[in-house]
């Protein structure tokens, strides 16, 4: 089996946890990849180092090593490859990467033995309507704001040409289930169990007493509006990465997208462990 660890030297420093992770998949007969540039940084023999889109293409799974944005990142690629990933935390909390340090040998002898499950993660596909064309999909979430948070804009919430509120915030998300358990909850947004068909949408700071969070159906498509006030940017983001500033008569659409990721699962209850443990502090 060819196993790709993709690495964030940012957050494994010294790549002390890559390290670890290789030796466990050499010990039970994986292929390992690693990137060119941890040539150095890992020296390690029996491993092959490859240019990053060489390494998706020879992969049979990936394994990234950091956090969720690690995940993420290397999600995107494996989407578009349709390789299953497991993320190694080597960062905080860790929703998506949900192995952690201790739990490698143990998990790495699952893995080698096809011991596991594909949870297949729900995306959502934005594009954007005016002048100004963009496009982008998202694991997590969808974000509208304005640049400078200290002024509001005005947002407009259409459920297939439908208005279902106003307000005005400092933004707005609209996050798949596997994302509400990230910035939504932050802004107040429920936790949504990653298995259910569907989206929420959530303002942020909303300049209102009541501005619930709002649960769609998966074949629904939002459009949002946002006007901001004393000329300020807005901005429309996916996962945290990718973003664009929107003209005066953009508008921003959101569906659920037909791709989704390869999350390789080790346990049927993984986010409400995670949640436990991680939010709950249990």
């Amino acid at each position: 089996m060819n196993v790709f660890v993709f690495s964030n030297i940012y957050k494994d420093h010294g790549l002390v946890v890559t390290k670890q992770a290789v030796q466990f998949l050499l010990q039970h007969g994986a292929h390992v990849i690693l990137l060119q540039e941890c040539r150095v940084l890992c020296n390690l023999t029996n491993v092959e180092y490859l240019p990053k889109e060489q390494a998706y293409e020879k992969a049979d799974l990936v394994i990234s090593v950091g956090g969720d944005g690690t995940l993420l990142h290397a999600g995107k690629e494996c989407i578009r490859y349709g390789l299953p990933i497991l993320g190694i935390n080597a960062g905080r909390l860790g929703f998506l990467a949900t192995c952690e340090v201790s739990e490698l040998p143990q998990k790495i002898i699952q893995v080698m033995d096809g011991d596991y499950e594909l949870d297949e993660r729900q995306m959502l596909e934005c594009h954007t309507l005016g002048s100004v064309a963009w496009h982008a999909n998202a694991l997590n979430d969808v974000v509208v704001y304005a640049e400078n948070r200290l002024q509001t804009a005005d947002f407009s919430i259409y459920c297939d040409g439908i208005l279902v509120n106003r307000f005005s915030s400092d933004g707005v998300i609209i996050a798949t289930p596997t994302g509400s358990t990230a910035y939504s909850l932050s802004a107040g947004g429920p936790i949504m169990d990653a298995h259910i068909a569907g989206f929420v949408v959530t303002p942020i700071c909303a300049h209102r007493l009541k501005s619930p969070a709002m649960v769609f159906s998966a074949d629904r498509k939002l459009t949002i509006s946002a006007i901001p006030r004393y000329g300020d940017t807005v901005y429309v983001s996916c996962d945290g990465s990718e973003k664009c500033a929107l003209a005066a008569d953009s508008t921003v659409e959101v569906a659920l997208s037909s791709k989704k990721l390869k999350l390789i699962s080790l346990s049927p209850a993984e986010q409400f462990e995670a949640i436990d443990k991680k939010l709950m502090g249990r």
